[in-house]
């Protein structure tokens, strides 16, 4: 059996969730979650609880939800009575402060997305697909002052799949590393793990995501705008403009056409559409669209759109 740590767990989206609930699994002392503080969210703004948040619930163990944590005498404190040997931090969303990171004897340990150095920042998953990856994985790591720039305590590698998208993905990447912090907190206290420092020469970034991430550039090839679709799940999506209004595009894939198209023309073959982009080294030089949603309207097949729109080929998108 091993020994029982003492553990606060810092975390909000559903990606932190198997963590903590191994944590508890593998029997350690987890007396106090912090998360996010609510927030309304969705088109009737309604309040949500983080996923974290729910899990914590659900355990029955104590929730906190500082509006800010830097400068929070009551927090500091609180965290100080409760004098962890770890904190634990699974996507929290914050910045740890100092006096946070000196406090527990084991230090913060993250878990990040991504096979450190490469992807550092908010959205790993996300940016490891759209850059068109094969290979991601999992990091522990010492948190430090820096933005993902701790000493990596574990790693673990996994293949992405052909369509493996964002949602697909996370879920895969929060079992392994659920996994992986377990094992990074026994190998800490038997003195088998040695921390390594990153090599900042080697590192890559991987910004929040923002609406317009989304928008399709037709003067990129065919495979990077569908490894960008993959990877901006569920938001910000992938999406253009056709005579003036926003399409979705949901569902997408390179293909190889019959006739030449420009970038951003549409081409219709029968039931099938597609859009041209630019030439790149794939034989692909066209997206087959097969599920579209106009603005204001329902998500609808490509066969759906061409009988309810009527694009000719020549028409284009991107205006």
């Amino acid at each position: 059996m091993p020994n029982v740590l003492n553990l606060v767990f810092c975390g909000t989206p559903q990606f932190a969730v198997p963590t903590l609930e191994r944590l508890v699994a593998d029997g350690h002392s987890v007396p106090l979650v912090v998360t996010q503080p609510d927030r309304p969210r969705g088109r009737g703004m309604e309040v949500a609880v983080s996923p974290v948040k729910e899990a914590a619930t659900r355990l029955g163990i104590e929730v906190l939800q500082p509006a800010a944590i830097k400068n929070n005498a009551e927090f500091r404190e609180r965290l100080a009575a409760i004098a962890p040997d770890a904190i634990i931090v699974v996507g929290y969303g914050r910045i740890i402060p100092h006096w946070m990171i000196d406090l527990p004897r084991l230090g913060n340990l993250n878990l990040h997305g991504s096979l450190l150095p490469k992807y550092r920042g908010a959205a790993p998953i996300q940016w490891a697909i759209a850059n068109g990856e094969s290979v991601t994985g999992v990091t522990t790591m010492r948190i430090d002052a820096g933005l993902d720039t701790g000493d990596i305590l574990l790693q673990r590698e996994i293949p992405i799949a052909a369509e493996d998208t964002a949602e697909t993905l996370g879920p895969k990447l929060a079992s392994i590393g659920a996994e992986l912090m377990v094992e990074t907190l026994r190998g800490l206290e038997s003195e088998t793990i040695h921390s390594i420092p990153q090599d900042d020469a080697r590192a890559t970034l991987a910004p929040i995501l923002t609406k317009e991430d989304g928008r399709m550039d037709f003067s990129r090839g065919a495979q990077e705008l569908f490894n960008r679709l993959r990877g901006f799940q569920p938001w910000p999506g992938a999406f253009t403009d056709f005579k003036g209004k926003m399409l979705r595009v949901h569902r997408a894939k390179p293909a190889p056409v019959p006739f030449n198209l420009t970038r951003g023309e549409i081409g219709v073959e029968g039931t099938r559409l597609f859009a041209g982009c630019a030439k790149s080294n794939d034989d692909a030089t066209a997206l087959e669209l097969f599920e579209v949603q106009l603005e204001g309207k329902r998500r609808m097949t490509a066969q759906e759109f061409i009988n309810g729109y009527r694009p000719k080929s020549g028409d284009r998108l991107g205006q």
